[in-house]
């Protein structure tokens, strides 16, 4: 089961890695929030995410093209109003209110945008290969799941972890509300850009 593990956490870790939106996304959210709860909220998104392509295998790959783009739009246009109400300045009795709030941002962010995306595919048809035929394991969709939640909690965590040294530099250096709007528009852009990648890939 080593074996599998680690095949499904490389493939969809460098899968993942490279041109991803997600992790920039992570990063913007790290420059406005503190890194435990933005790693909490994308530890479970990406845990039901890949649960869900697991579970229903290749299946997902089927998923209209404009739902998801859809979906993925509305995801990035709620982050973006989230990080632009946060207050500028927070008081003391605010700080555990933000810290849930980070988490329920960061879950939203993930887990209801990009799906069908390279990730979830590659870790779905793992899934289904060593579900079942010759290649079939014991406990595989389990191991499959396992890879792929650590390999997307890897990548998150280190956006969120570089999004928060930067946040040190921005809070020394930057006005907050040039952080505001700025934060808000590289949401908009990545979610614009998320939605024209789903829909041309729909229509490829």
């Amino acid at each position: 089961m080593i074996p599998l593990f680690l095949l499904t956490y490389g493939a969809v870790f460098v899968a993942e890695i490279v041109g991803d939106k997600l992790l920039y996304t992570t990063g913007v959210l790290a420059t406005r929030y503190r890194t435990a709860p933005i790693v909490i909220g994308i530890t479970l998104a990406f845990a039901a995410k890949m649960g869900v392509a697991v579970a229903v295998g290749n299946a997902i790959s089927k998923l209209p093209p404009l739902l998801v783009a859809c979906i993925t739009a509305a995801s990035f246009i709620g982050v973006a109003i989230a990080l632009w109400r946060k207050p500028m300045e927070r008081t003391e009795s605010q700080k555990d209110a933000a810290a849930s709030k980070a988490a329920l941002v960061s879950f939203a962010a993930v887990f209801f945008s990009e799906w069908c995306d390279v990730g979830q595919i590659t870790a779905a048809t793992l899934a289904a290969k060593y579900a079942s035929g010759p290649d079939a394991l014991s406990g595989a969709p389990i191991v499959v799941w396992i890879g792929a939640v650590c390999a997307m909690v890897t990548k998150g965590a280190l956006a969120a972890s570089i999004g928060a040294g930067v946040r040190g530099w921005i809070q020394r250096n930057v006005s907050p509300r040039v952080v505001r709007y700025c934060g808000v528009g590289l949401l908009l852009v990545l979610g614009l850009l998320s939605v024209i990648e789903t829909l041309t890939e729909g229509h490829a």
